[in-house]
């Protein structure tokens, strides 16, 4: 009885390779819009993320000439203040105070005279031959 159990041949080993093969066979078409599908999609993908780098490429750019512009705007405010607080250290005590009247507002101390000279300014070329033109014209 052993025997004959060994001696068993598998019936439908050629049967269910010739199933595979009709199943792969309907499968490849689906497959292959399966794959051309996936294909368009990755290509949407990448073209949409070499949009997006192109994009924050150039706004790395811009704002990093920004940067450079606010600093530069930032370091002469800075020189300025400087300069405004020496002045106000210069101008707090009396002699600073008295050079300011002096230069800017022509003011005078109670024993002194003030002089102003005032000189003429140098008339251009173009008002002088109109001025003659007209002096012509009169004549």
């Amino acid at each position: 009885m052993r025997y004959r159990q060994e001696r068993k041949r598998p019936r439908r080993v050629i049967n269910k390779i010739k199933d595979e093969e009709k199943k792969v066979k309907p499968s490849s078409s689906s497959n292959g819009f399966y794959y051309s599908f996936l294909t368009v999609v990755l290509l949407l993908c990448l073209v949409q993320i070499t949009i997006s780098a192109i994009l924050n490429i150039s706004k790395i750019i811009s704002y990093k000439a920004k940067i450079i512009q606010i600093t530069k705007t930032r370091d002469t405010a800075k020189a300025l203040n400087e300069q405004l607080q020496d002045n106000i250290k210069n101008f707090s005590n009396i002699t600073g105070l008295e050079a300011i009247a002096r230069n800017n507002l022509k003011m005078s101390g109670e024993d002194e005279v003030l002089v102003i000279i005032n000189t003429p300014k140098e008339e251009s070329k173009e008002e002088k031959s109109k001025i003659i033109g007209l002096k012509k014209q009169h004549d």
